[in-house]
Parts: C-alpha cells; structure tokens; sequence
C-alpha cells in the first residue's frame, strides 16, 4: 500500500560519539539541511533548491533566528513552540535535545529520523523526514513517546516547524463558504501572527485549506520565481501558523488544531503527528503545483494511475425523486451520450421512515422497494443493459432522529453530555461518533454489505453533509472527552482501511456538503472529491484554479449542469459550461431528456473530445497563465504531457464588455524547439479559427501566444457573452 511507512531496511545510525552531523535531507531538485549535535536541538539551515557537495561544505549559518527544528515550550516562554505538554508531576516545561540520527528506506524513499529526549523525564520524540526519490517533496512528522509513569497532557503538538527568512514574503491560501470553495487571497507576510484553523469536526475544507504556498521573492507569479509549497496531511481539524516577530524569520507550523483537543498520552503510548508535506520550486505557483501533481498522483490519491471515467450524476436532475424507470432512461441517456457511469444519488433508501427529503432514513441503508421495487439488482441490470457501469450514494456517517438506526442506537451519536444533541441538515441529523468501535464496524458494514452482496457497483459517493456541532462522545470517558475530534478521524481512517483492504478496486468519491474533504488526509483511500455543490461554470473557474494548487485535475470532479443554475441561477451558454468542466474530472449533472438536439450533439461531441485530451488533462502538468483573481477579463491555463508532445489549452472570458482589451495569453511548458499542431475542440463557430490546423513552434506559442477573437462566431440569434475556447496542440 502506498500511504504505509514500512521500513525496508537500516542504513545507519549515529554513533553517540558524533558530536555535530550535518543533516541533508534531498529530492531531485530540491535540499533540506540541519545541524543536529547530540545534546543540542537540532537546528535548520537551508531549505531550497538542491545543492551541490562543493556548496554543502560552504553553507552559511543563518543569523538573528530561532533555527531549532521542534522547540518545546518551558524554557524560552515568549517563542512560539512546536510540543507542549503537562507532565504527569505537572511540570510544564518540557526540554528535547538530540540523541542520534538514523536512515531508513521506504520503497527507495529515504526517511531520516532525528532521535530526541528531554534530559529530566523520560519523553522522546522522533523528528521524522521522508524525501521522495523522484517527486520534489518531504513529509514531516513527529512521533512522541510517554515513557513516564502516568500519563502526560499533549496541549501543543505539531506535525513540523520550518523558519521562513524575511524579505518580501507572500502567502497564497484559499478561504471560502459552501458553494464558494476554494477561493485565493494572496497577502504578504508582515509582523504578528497569521493564523488559519479548521473547527469543523468532520470536514475541513469549506472555509479554508490547510495548504498554504509561500513565495519568497515578493507576490507569487504562476512560472517564476520561488515558492514554498505546504500541506498537512489530514482530514481533521488542523492549525497553520505563521509567527513573524523581531528576528530575520518568520516561522511557519502546521498540524492538528489543538483547541479542546488536550491529548492524554498513556504509558508506552507514541502519538503520531499527520504528515506536513513540504515542496520547494523555482518555477513559481504552478512550478509548486506540478509537484504535488505528481506526488499526489503517484503516492497519495487513491488509483493515481487510472483514468477516470465520464459519468452522469443523478443529483440536480431528480434531487430526492429517485425511481426506477427514472433511472434507466438516465443510463440510456448517458449510454447514448458516450459516457461511461452512472451514479444514483441521494432519495434511495428508506423502509420503515423512506428518503422524499433531508430530514429522515439516514443510517437505514435498505432500498425503498416503493421506489425501487426491483431494488439494485434491477439498477444493475438495467445498467449491463445500457452498457454503463453503475454508481450510488451514502452519507454513512451520519443519522437522522427520524430513523430506526437512530432509534435502536441513540448512544451512538456525538452529543455533549447531559444535554440534548444538537441536530443539523432537515433538522434531524446528527453524527455517528467514529471513535466508538460498533460505529465503526456499523460504517463499515454499510460498504461491506453493498460491495459484497452487488460486486457490480463500480463508484461510491460518500458524502458527509454535517460538521460535529456539539462536543461529547458516549463512548470516551469524561476524562477523555479532549480526544473526539482527534479519536473520529481515527475511526474514519481504520474505517476506510479496511474497505480498502477488502474493495482496492471500487471508485469513491469524497464528498462532504461539496468541497469539504478536498485534502491530503482522506484521498489516500479516495479517488476524488467533489470540488463544489456549485457546479456554475464561471463560479467554478474560480473554485477551481484555487483548488489546483495543490490538487491534481484527476481528482477534481467537474460536471455540465443545466441553467439557471441551481446555486447563483445564472444562465451560461452550453459550450462555456462543458469547456470548464473539461478542464478536471468531466461529468454531467444536466440531464440529457431535457436537452435539446444541438445541446446533446454538442456535449457527445465533447465527450468524444474529452477521451481523447483524457490521459492530458489526468496526468499532465499544470501551467496556470492567466488567473481569474487578476481580473483582467479572462484566465486561462493548459495542461503538457510529459514527453511535451501534447497539450490542452484553456481559454474563458470571465467579463464582457463593448471595446474590451484582453491580454494575448503567452504559453508555457512546451519543448521551444518543437512545431505544434492546433486544433480546436468543442468548436461551435461558423468558421474556424484562423489558427486552425496551422502549425507553430513551441518558442513562439510560449513567447508570442495566439490570438483569440473575443466571442464566439455564430449564428445572431445564438450569440451571447459566454466566450471560450480549447485547444489541442500536438507537436509534429
């Protein structure tokens, strides 16, 4: 499995005769350096593009700044520190220093672990690095071990620390609201403390992300410049810091966010932080990008390797109005539309209290046999019919009130002790508590008992539409009831273990009210998510660009929908709605017996298309050019397979006005020396391009770019403001 760590084998450790080593932690391109000395915290020393011997021999110390790599708390109160802790005497202080350095491998990865003690009480802590052979980035972590006889009380514990030298600093993050996901601010470091937190409980990506992109030399440009790139690996609540105060450095941390979240850490007991995934770029944002592309691909994301495939979702269609013949003209439709999956959404379930609305039947994971009277096996035959697979939706950590889950097992949901729960979407849901054992093994159940029973089912959709609104669990005791938030996604983590040691093939989708659970922790066991319940094609270009920068398109879910629009109810032309949604995952949520002729032409056209740009725009490498937050009246960006003999360019207006002047939009990632073939996709004017089947080399397209007329070429009565374009380049 490719999220373990498991040691291969020992490359050396670090006699306790070593007084210094010079610590070098390295992937391709980039080089990580600290001082450690036994009896000494280690200390950092660069961290940057990769080095050469001559230059690691030549190193500046740096100066004014605190370097140790985890400073805990006690002895130098007023720095901000990395591990706190009450000691079982109540000593609040807390020392660590070194005691050696080991090397360990991990299929070929090399992990250097820094051994740390404090000298008065038995705590070690183990700084962890694992630098990555072939992608650019370093997972840090940290793993504490109570040796003492009583528990101690972990009130700080960050996954890592790294100083940041000051100069003209900027910080790229994404903020935003349900329905409005993934939004990018850019704002330059100044003095103080620039804080970003998670407090939901069950989700964490729906106000803000815990990835964050430095760059270090003024505000970010998309293909130059350098840039730090950061990521807590985590599906939890989390805490990034960034503290600037009167020395030469900022000082940036990450990990869980430990507001009422106080850790009790047993005898014997090691608590593991999550993984801070760190990479470093000389060719700006998207240089960034293109790293966490390839390593998320490659190490992290669930099928990484696999195409995705073009599916028809239920949702905006029907909502909750599931039945049987429904269902079958949808497979037919999208069968007939060249599409390849079919997923039935939420409204299928329900006996005894059945799914018409969002208030009841959650936790009773049965086919209503009123609306689906020959229940999935029906579904499914009607899906080999069509020549589809088939796909269904759960929310399967979540209850109703108004179901019989609920009420055979009220002890199973979190609520604060002593006091009524509090109840969420329909106003009746509430939240399975993950960190019981029998919840688990229920949550489980539910994907058991339908990929066992229907091994057919090629997709689940696993939503998750309510954050922990009140704080208690049944199970943990009171003196424990700090560890919800970390002990649920615990439980979710051993959850999706075990479907995933039992059903490695299924496809799941991670989604969560949208775009909550787009993170590093969960996709590990997940195939995607879903970027947004806004599925408005100008509203998505934002969402995302923003979530690009640190997800790769394969992960991205981007479906046409129908207008109005069902969030904004805006109106946009059907060819602006399928160039967008062919710029991630592509899929449809408009419904093709509801389409016109020209519109279902357009769209099987397009996923014609789609097919062929399919391993480009999956696995090829992101160049963002223009960004919609600049305002300048388009954004545009493009894809380049590895070999840079093909890429997919992208074109949206995002204004329109009379005498409007937009930039001609310069490429990037070509091969200079190469001639490129254009073609046009999802081509609606009445003449084409005068690019059209023309050839140019890649130093012009990157140093001149093309022109683009400023609307679509049509018909009168067809004409409106929605511009845009994508093109094939191929070299010859």
């Amino acid at each position: 499995m490719k999220k373990g760590i498991i040691i291969a084998s020992v490359l050396c450790m670090a006699s306790s005769t070593v007084s210094a080593e010079q610590v070098v932690v390295e992937t391709p391109n980039t080089t990580m350096v600290l001082d450690v000395e036994n009896g000494r915290q280690p200390k950092y020393v660069y961290y940057g593009a990769r080095l050469s011997a001559q230059e690691l021999q030549h190193l500046q110390q740096p100066r004014d700044g605190r370097m140790d790599a985890y400073p805990a708390y006690g002895l130098n109160t007023p720095a901000e520190a990395a591990l706190a802790m009450r000691h079982a005497d109540g000593n609040l202080s807390t020392a660590l220093v070194t005691t050696g350095v080991e090397r360990l491998k991990n299929d070929g990865n090399q992990i250097t672990v820094i051994h740390m003690k404090d000298p008065v009480y038995p705590i070690t802590v183990d700084l962890k690095y694992m630098a990555y052979k072939d992608v650019d980035m370093i997972e840090a972590w940290t793993e504490i071990t109570n040796g003492e006889k009583q528990p101690v009380t972990l009130t700080t514990f960050a996954s890592a620390m790294l100083p940041i030298r000051r100069g003209d600093v900027w910080m790229s993050h994404l903020y935003g609201s349900w329905g409005n996901e993934a939004q990018l601010v850019e704002e330059p470091l100044t003095a103080g403390q620039k804080v970003i937190v998670n407090k939901d409980g069950t989700r964490n990506s729906h106000t803000d992300h815990g990835e964050v992109m430095f760059s270090l030399d003024g505000k970010a440009h998309e293909n130059q410049g350098q840039v730090i790139g950061a990521a807590i690996c985590y599906s939890g609540n989390y805490r990034l810091k960034v503290v600037t105060d009167d020395t030469e450095y900022h000082y940036f941390f990450a990990g869980i966010n430990e507001d009422n979240s106080a850790y009790h850490l047993k005898k014997g007991e090691t608590f593991r932080t999550p993984a801070l995934a760190l990479t470093f770029s000389n060719e700006g944002l998207s240089g960034a990008s293109r790293s966490f592309h390839k390593w998320g691909r490659k190490y992290k994301l669930m099928h990484g390797d696999k195409e995705r495939k073009i599916l028809l979702n239920s949702w905006e269609g029907v909502y909750f109005d599931i039945n049987q013949q429904g269902m079958d003209q949808m497979m037919k439709d999208i069968a007939s539309m060249g599409g390849e999956l079919f997923v039935m959404d939420d409204g299928w379930f329900g006996d005894k209290y059945p799914r018409k609305v969002d208030n009841s039947s959650l936790g009773d994971w049965v086919v209503d046999k009123r609306k689906l009277p020959d229940g999935i096996e029906g579904l499914l035959r009607d899906a080999k019919k069509n020549g589809v697979k088939f796909g269904i939706w759960i929310e399967p950590e979540m209850a109703n009130t108004t179901s019989e889950l609920y009420e055979a097992h009220p002890d199973w949901i979190v609520k604060a002790p002593k006091r009524e729960p509090v109840l969420g979407r329909g106003g009746t849901q509430v939240v399975l508590d993950l960190s019981n054992p029998k919840v688990q093994d229920f949550v489980y159940n539910v994907v058991d008992n339908l990929l066992s029973k229907y091994p057919e089912i090629d997709y689940i959709k696993w939503d998750a539409n309510m954050a922990i609104m009140n704080h208690g669990s049944q199970y943990l005791t009171m003196n424990d009831q700090s560890h919800l938030y970390i002990e649920y996604h615990r439980g979710l983590e051993q959850v999706c273990r075990r479907i995933r040691a039992k059903y490695p093939d299924v496809t799941i989708q991670a989604c969560a009210s949208g775009g909550g659970r787009a993170n590093w922790g969960v996709l590990p066991w997940f195939d995607e998510f879903w970027v947004s319940d806004n599925t408005d094609a100008l509203q998505r270009i934002y969402m995302q660009w923003g979530t690009s920068y640190f997800f790769p398109a394969i992960a991205m879910a981007s479906h046409i929908s129908a207008t109005p629009n069902h969030t904004v109810f805006r109106t946009t032309s059907m060819k602006y709605r399928i160039d967008v949604a062919m710029s991630g995952r592509l899929g449809m949520e408009i419904q093709p017996k509801n389409m016109s002729d020209e519109e279902k032409a357009l769209c099987r056209q397009a996923i014609k298309e789609y097919k062929q740009i399919r391993p480009i725009v999956q696995f090829g490498n992101i160049y963002r050019l223009v960004s919609p937050y600049d305002r300048k009246g388009l954004a545009s960006m493009m894809y380049v397979d590895d070999s840079k003999t093909k890429a997919v360019w992208y074109w949206w207006k995002t204004e329109s006005f009379q005498n409007e002047h937009l930039p001609r939009v310069r490429m990037a990632g070509l091969d200079a020396t190469r001639m490129y073939k254009v073609h046009e996709l999802n081509r609606i004017d009445l003449k084409p391009l005068d690019c059209e089947g023309r050839s140019y080399s890649g130093a012009y397209l990157m140093n001149h770019g093309l022109e683009m007329p400023y609307r679509n070429d049509v018909d009168w009565g067809k004409k409106n403001e929605w511009a845009s374009r994508v093109l094939l380049l191929e070299a010859e």
